[in-house]
């Protein structure tokens, strides 16, 4: 992947995201104990991860999908938000998904993660739970937390997967070439090279699981 461009990334991404989506459409509360379970800890780990920020007024929900954390980031009642997504026909879906009284708080627009539409310093919270993790170019992943830091003027919400010692059972095509993921200083030093401090960091599973969600502060 780190060959490819930041566009060809973004759109395999959504094809990937696309193919998931549609084996298993996103629903209020997701079937079987161990989605509801995932489903319950994420929201947790993005409640946390908004009170740490100080509760932002105006958040960016960067490449979006189908709007999966809408309804959580919508439980502050003040809170505006925005959404971008590089697929118009993902947002297009995601109006399918949600009610409208919660669509109507939500502003969509179609944007690449690395050249964020937006002015400098526009928002308070840059929130990205899903498009990061899967960036394995360090190049890249500065160039996409250059961004972030850009367009955010306090704070960065951002899902991260990170080595572990310990090994996932994998199964098929991602046991032949299993990714090469960055180890957590690597990751904790690209945040101060673009100027973001470490606030807070919380693992999926304490201890020992791969999936970490960083909240980060503009330092510059």
């Amino acid at each position: 992947m780190s060959a490819q461009s930041p566009s060809a990334i973004e759109l395999e991404f959504a094809r990937r995201y696309d193919q998931e989506h549609a084996r298993v459409c996103l629903q209020s509360r997701p079937h079987g104990l161990g989605r509801r379970l995932t489903f319950w800890r994420d929201e947790q780990l993005v409640r946390n991860a908004l009170k740490v920020a100080g509760e932002p007024g105006l958040v960016l929900d960067v490449v979006c999908g189908a709007g999966r954390y809408w309804p959580v980031l919508a439980e502050h009642a003040n809170r505006v938000i925005l959404a971008s997504n590089p697929s118009r026909d993902m947002l297009n879906h995601a109006q399918t998904h949600h009610p409208q009284k919660l669509l109507e708080r939500i502003k969509t627009f179609q944007s690449s993660a690395f050249a964020i539409d937006l002015s400098a310093n526009a928002v308070d919270c840059i929130f990205c739970m899903q498009l990061f993790q899967h960036i394995d170019s360090a190049e890249h992943r500065l160039a996409m937390l250059k961004e972030f830091h850009r367009v955010s003027r306090d704070t960065v919400i951002v899902a991260v997967r990170i080595d572990a010692h310990f090994k996932l059972r994998r199964r098929g095509a991602e046991a032949a070439q299993p990714r090469q993921l960055p180890g957590k200083a690597e990751i904790e030093a690209q945040f101060l090279q673009v100027g973001l401090r470490l606030l807070s960091h919380q693992d999926f599973l304490p201890g020992c699981a791969r999936m970490r969600v960083y909240v980060l502060r503009k330092t510059r």
